[in-house]
């Protein structure tokens, strides 16, 4: 056997044990029942110490040195090597046993802050929090990186990124951004009375099915189900899941985080099949993802656009609701800004501002070491200082999110990095296409084919910086995000 034949053969069990461990937190995340959690983390935490050690054995290890040392690599071989080699050598000083009790610490993790958030009780998530934050400390010691620890952890997330170039990206927002959120914020009208109407949880289910339609969802290949947190989950563009949740007081948590995750649906199942076996499967990056997910979201989902084209279909729905409610108040309804407290309810214009509060609460975790009880104060501070408002109950400020428990420290900025690389992104896209025409043409499927085109199809294969200046022919610019903003919000509300 061939070095490349063995690595593959490798590659292939280790995405045999990924494929269980993903279906295990998939059912975890969905409707696992409650009491078989503490066996669930068992098991799932052997099966993660197996896959560990076949990752970081010394055969292993001298197979990839040996492929790495080759020059007659195809090209997505070598790149296949190359980022499995990345990935290896950010593991292989942990000891197996310590990375499988850290894999049963999520596993474990994720319950606990289901109730700590449901019972507003951060103090029964803090130990299960500072073992993560620990552990994940102590993995970025192992990995002996030239790098302040957050950077490091930024970085695993979207490649190149640091500290240094978020707080540039987060000037702009700052200077550029907040004065004019200010300005729309001191210029609303009376907001529409509809947003805080009974909503029926069964009605918006029926809602977000037609909207599995309205994206070409291939239902044969993916699956809606019901979560605490809305997410995406996916081993192959042929398994692409993803998941909402229903509040009966909001109707726009269940449609917006739909589609938001039917972005990441259609990123994942547009992805080029020959990278299925190969380390080039799945998204560049989480920056490019997010792209994708806000772009459907928000360009499309929040567009006028898209409303005179379904407007009706959700009116029939919810009648009683919706029965004294015209296209011209729902559309300022679903564009309402206010200063919220809920991230993944929050409105187009103040989302970043969420964002930026996580960044700097992470930043003070992993480079300032804040003090665990010092953790909600220094939250709501900057939510008093971004937002303007009070938090009142943890279950509204730290324990909203569901990242900190998978330990997914370095996620949040790719958030605001997405959102503006779809306007960027957006701008290109309408040099090519009449996007607003395709929209009240209902043919989202002539959008999703483009973005397959430019994005979705490459996978891995080119880097975040190759994909956005071979789409949009400039490197990233965070001004298109405030352009489009401005260009959207400002005849919205300041005329």
């Amino acid at each position: 056997m061939t070095y490349l034949e063995q690595f593959k053969a490798y590659e292939k069990k280790l995405q045999a044990y990924q494929y269980v461990l993903n279906v295990v937190g998939w059912d975890s995340a969905t409707e696992a029942p409650k009491g078989a959690f503490e066996r669930r983390a068992e098991m799932q935490s052997m099966i993660a110490q197996e896959a560990f050690e076949l990752w970081t054995s010394d055969t292993y290890l001298e197979t990839l040195k040996a492929l790495e040392a080759q020059d007659d690599l195809s090209e997505i071989d070598r790149k296949s090597v190359k980022k499995a080699g990345e990935a290896l050598r950010k593991v292989n000083k942990i000891p197996a046993d310590e990375y499988a009790a850290y894999d049963k610490l999520l596993a474990l993790a994720q319950r606990t802050w289901e109730e700590a958030k449901a019972n507003d009780d951060y103090d029964s998530f803090k130990e299960t929090l500072g073992k993560i934050i620990e552990t994940s400390k102590r993995f970025i010691t192992y990995r002996n990186e030239d790098k302040a620890p957050y950077d490091v952890l930024l970085d695993d997330y979207e490649a190149g990124m640091s500290m240094e170039k978020y707080d540039a990206f987060f000037d702009v927002i700052r200077q550029d951004l907040v004065p004019f959120v200010q300005n729309v914020l001191n210029n609303r009208p009376e907001k529409p009375a509809f947003i805080d109407r009974h909503f029926p949880k069964a009605k918006q289910k029926e809602f977000v099915e037609y909207l599995n339609e309205v994206f070409a969802y291939d239902l044969d290949k993916g699956l809606l189900k019901e979560s605490v947190h809305p997410f995406t989950w996916n081993t192959h563009p042929s398994d692409v899941r993803y998941t909402v949740r229903y509040l009966e007081d909001f109707l726009f948590s269940s449609i917006f985080a739909g589609i938001h995750e039917l972005g990441h649906a259609t990123y994942e199942m547009g992805i080029d099949e020959a990278f299925t076996e190969t380390r080039l499967k799945g998204g560049t990056s989480m920056g490019i993802h997010e792209s994708q997910s806000r772009f459907y979201e928000n360009v499309i989902g929040r567009s006028y656009a898209f409303w005179t084209v379904h407007y009706d279909r959700l009116k029939s729905i919810f009648d009683e609701a919706l029965h004294d409610v015209d296209l011209d108040t729902f559309y300022l309804g679903i564009n309402w800004v206010e200063q919220s407290f809920i991230r993944v309810e929050a409105d187009e214009l103040t989302y970043p501002l969420h964002i930026m509060i996580r960044y700097e609460c992470e930043r003070a975790i992993f480079n300032d070491g804040i003090a665990l009880d010092d953790l909600p104060d220094l939250w709501n501070q900057k939510v008093r200082d971004y937002l303007g408002i009070h938090v009142e109950k943890d279950t509204d400020g730290l324990l909203q999110d569901v990242h900190w428990s998978g330990g997914a420290f370095g996620y949040f900025p790719t958030y605001a990095l997405g959102s503006a690389y779809a306007a960027q992104i957006y701008y290109a896209m309408q040099k090519e296409l009449d996007i607003e025409a395709i929209i009240k043409a209902d043919d989202i499927p002539q959008i999703n084919a483009w973005l397959k085109d430019k994005i979705h199809q490459y996978g891995k294969s080119k880097t975040p910086e190759e994909l956005l200046l071979d789409v949009t022919g400039e490197p990233f610019n965070p001004h298109y995000y405030i352009e489009y903003l401005k260009a959207k919000y400002g005849p919205l509300y300041i005329g």
